[in-house]
């Protein structure tokens, strides 16, 4: 389904196009020496809480998956159902629901707190297990022979509340991933209120965590965090769900990511201005919090085409921050522009962003 935008004042639709990939702009590049070695290309949307958009960089029809940037549209339903309050879930639990951890002590404790909340254990889990994301903790395991277990996996708290969920309205909790469930149709009503999209036009496919993930606009996904800050047209029950989510990521940024973590990083260098989550996949979403200079917040989506998760995404999320005056041009000097260091440690070269944003001015 196309989705409508202002630009200028005037509404103008956004046609989903099949060759949008090959409309991508070099958002960032990698220079090693004096010489480019390699490019970063991708689209970039941002749009205001009255649907303006503030800037469009590639193709904002672009289709991609949310990956793990949806996990506050996936976290709400816990909240809005009543469940988190009827098992005493803490702000810093509701802020693991919404968490792509790195697998340390602050995370998976956290985590077997909440299964103990339910009365369930890391075997109800469905999302599989992986090492540490943390290298320090996943060489620590290796070191001490202990095997992961599903409270490692990034997307486990997520896992957590959905099951919180399921008992809560007495859905069955041995298919709460499968998208036929009443946990996942839930979800997808949720991201269907946030993006504008019909549930019937977002696409459909399984995550690395098992469940069901969402394709839409690059577009839409802005619309779905401006919406996140911006409420304005949602029931109050799902508005002061929305700002349980927003105080939730900004009082604990340390377990939405981790140590040296890109969403960890960015809120603390913001404190109280964003919301900031990653998606695999080269994903980034961002919402920023009305203020003077943005009465109506923003919505930020990026999108990364070669999936780039490391050096292309960080680089150009800061820049994006900067250049709209969300974060000091001084802030996190080691990730934009990215110094890049051979086996010795010397900086041989660095990931530099290449892309240029109008400057906003809100619209009476």
């Amino acid at each position: 389904m196309p989705d409508l935008v202002l630009i200028a004042g005037n509404p103008v639709t956004i046609v989903p196009s099949s060759d949008s990939f090959m409309q991508s702009e070099i958002l960032a590049q990698v220079i090693r020496g004096e010489t480019v070695e390699s490019i970063h290309r991708g689209h970039i949307f941002v749009v205001d809480g009255e649907g303006n958009a503030v800037a469009s960089v590639g193709d904002p029809s672009t289709v991609t998956y949310f990956r793990s940037a949806a996990k506050p549209f996936q976290a709400l339903p816990f909240i809005t159902s009543g469940a988190a309050d009827a098992f005493g879930f803490t702000e810093d639990e509701i802020a693991m629901s919404i968490a792509s951890h790195s697998g340390e002590k602050m995370h998976v404790e956290r985590v077997a707190r909440m299964l103990d909340r339910i009365g369930m254990a890391e075997s109800d889990l469905h999302c599989g297990a992986h090492a540490p994301f943390y290298a320090t903790e996943a060489e620590r395991m290796i070191r001490e022979v202990e095997t992961p277990t599903q409270l490692h996996n990034n997307c486990s708290g997520k896992h957590a509340a959905m099951l919180a969920l399921a008992k809560h309205i007495d859905a069955d909790i041995a298919t709460y991933e499968l998208s036929e469930s009443r946990i996942q149709k839930r979800i997808l009503r949720c991201v269907s209120d946030f993006t504008g999209i019909a549930e019937t036009e977002i696409g459909q496919g399984i995550d690395g965590c098992c469940v069901p993930n969402f394709a839409v606009s690059v577009a839409a996904m802005a619309k779905s965090f401006v919406n996140l800050v911006f409420p304005l047209n949602f029931h109050p029950a799902v508005q002061e769900a929305t700002s349980r989510i927003i105080h939730a990521m900004m009082r604990h940024p340390e377990l939405i990511g981790g140590t040296d973590r890109l969403d960890t990083m960015l809120m603390k260098a913001a404190p109280g201005k964003i919301i900031s989550k990653v998606g695999a996949d080269g994903v980034w979403l961002c919402g920023v919090l009305p203020s003077d200079k943005y009465p109506r917040g923003l919505g930020i989506a990026l999108k990364v085409e070669d999936g780039d998760d490391h050096r292309g995404r960080p680089v150009i999320a800061v820049d994006i921050l900067k250049q709209l005056d969300i974060l000091v041009d001084t802030a996190l000097p080691d990730l934009s522009p990215m110094p890049i260091k051979n086996r010795r440690g010397d900086i041989v070269g660095r990931v530099e962003p290449r892309l240029s944003l109008p400057k906003y001015s809100a619209t009476e």
